[in-house]
């Protein structure tokens, strides 16, 4: 009866190509929201929005102490403060991107049930909304990196396409949470340690170049340190904004590592959270 009358399922999965173009219908929706998010993030806390940029200096400023003071990572690193405030400001993207992710459905479930919409929306607004915030703190680290002594030069225009590509793969991974998420709540309870672990083999607060210069390192462990997402994007960040980290510091494999996780985890992880469009706010 349904198909003799031209009936069709409540809320079933559009083509790919009608998703894509309702999601870039809903485009304005996104970023109002994204924005509304962030404004309201801290509304209540007396220093506001100023806690975006107090949280990764705080953080830099523990990091500096017990790594670079007790545990001494920053012998033979030149220019550490710069080289790790660099990395903490872009490693706080990409964990804050993966880990809102995890509940940008689960923790929506009242607006999905209530308004048809592409579930996409969600998660990408997340990962705006964290971007937005990052181009606020990265104005506050190019203050820093001057006042402590580094010089602006050509490779800093290489931070655009370096946030761009970072940008991407933070939005498919958020995508690839936000679906996994939605089916297993728990595993936002899991993401604080899983985060931590991959901060630490990142290379935010230690160099890994130092690392892999060890003859008693295991092989697997080099490559996953070497093709580690994380670290890819913020090597590049560094070498676009520090003046001692230079190209010859820089692994070869860098550029297509980070062009080809974005591609990897941008398509593949929106392809992958489309496929269970018509499963998000039911059961």
């Amino acid at each position: 009866m349904a198909a003799a009358h031209g009936l069709t399922v409540s809320g079933a999965r559009p083509s790919l190509t009608r998703y894509i173009a309702a999601l870039w219908g809903r485009r304005h929706f996104v970023t109002a929201y994204a924005t509304a998010r962030m404004h309201a993030t801290y509304s209540t806390a007396r220093l506001g929005q100023l806690w975006h940029l107090a949280t990764p200096l705080l953080n830099a400023a523990v990091y500096y102490f017990i790594f670079g003071v007790v545990m001494n990572a920053s012998h033979n690193v030149p220019d550490y403060v710069p080289f790790l405030l660099t990395g903490i400001f872009v490693w706080d993207f990409i964990g804050s991107s993966v880990n809102a992710g995890t509940r940008a459905i689960h923790g929506n479930l009242g607006l999905v049930r209530a308004l048809h919409f592409p579930r996409a929306s969600l998660p990408l607004s997340t990962v705006i909304q964290l971007f937005q915030q990052l181009l606020v703190t990265m104005g506050t680290l190019v203050v820093l990196l001057l006042a402590l002594g580094q010089t602006p030069g050509p490779s800093w225009l290489l931070a655009f396409p370096t946030l761009l590509l970072t940008a991407v793969f933070c939005a498919g991974c958020a995508l690839v949470m936000a679906r996994i998420g939605s089916k297993s709540p728990d595993v936002s309870q899991l993401m604080p340690f899983v985060l931590r672990t991959w901060m630490y083999s990142s290379g935010v607060m230690w160099s890994i170049d130092k690392v892999l210069k060890r003859d008693d390192l295991p092989h697997w462990v080099a490559l996953a340190l070497k093709a580690n997402p994380a670290a890819v994007y913020i090597d590049l960040m560094r070498f676009s904004l520090i003046d001692s980290f230079t190209a010859r510091s820089l692994p070869h494999h860098v550029w297509p590592l980070a062009i080809g996780w974005a591609l990897l985890a941008g398509v593949g992880g929106f392809l992958y959270f489309w496929k269970a469009e018509e499963e998000y706010g039911r059961g």
